[in-house]
């Protein structure tokens, strides 16, 4: 009996600490509408943390490319483009990298944490302002 004990709290335990994790796919919302956008693919690359646009829902947008992006994405398609760029874990939250906007072109510092209710606080910085989104969790 205690040993079915122990198989459960690692059971327990591992199951939570992947909940908490801010790899894997997520919905983007549209602060505006509340309509979902596109899934977005976090995964670590080099020791970094990166997140790309796998799927797009609008069908007129899936083909466009990023016109208003710098350097190397100018011109990159969006679905495949690595949107979130250089993050690093530091503590509960991931920081240090970048999150670029596709339809504006607008770079921003970012640091995105997985909350509660397992879903990614992706919050853009300029300064010392700054816009925070809540993507879901694709299971």
């Amino acid at each position: 009996m205690k040993k079915c004990s122990i198989v459960l709290l690692v059971l327990l335990f591992s199951l939570s600490a992947q909940a908490q994790d801010v790899f894997g796919q997520w919905k983007t919302i549209d602060d505006e509408t509340g309509e979902a956008k596109s899934i977005v693919e976090v995964y670590k690359k080099d020791g970094k943390v990166y997140g790309k646009i796998i799927e797009i829902f609008n069908k007129d947008r899936r083909d466009l490319p990023c016109v208003k992006c710098e350097g190397d994405d100018y011109n990159q398609p969006i679905l495949g483009l690595d949107i979130i760029k250089e993050m690093t874990k530091d503590g509960k939250y991931y920081k240090n990298g970048t999150v670029v906007d596709p339809q504006s072109g607008k770079i921003y510092d970012l640091r995105l944490a997985v909350t509660e209710d397992d879903t990614l606080q992706v919050r853009g910085y300029i300064g010392f302002f700054y816009s925070t989104q809540y993507w879901e969790r694709i299971k």
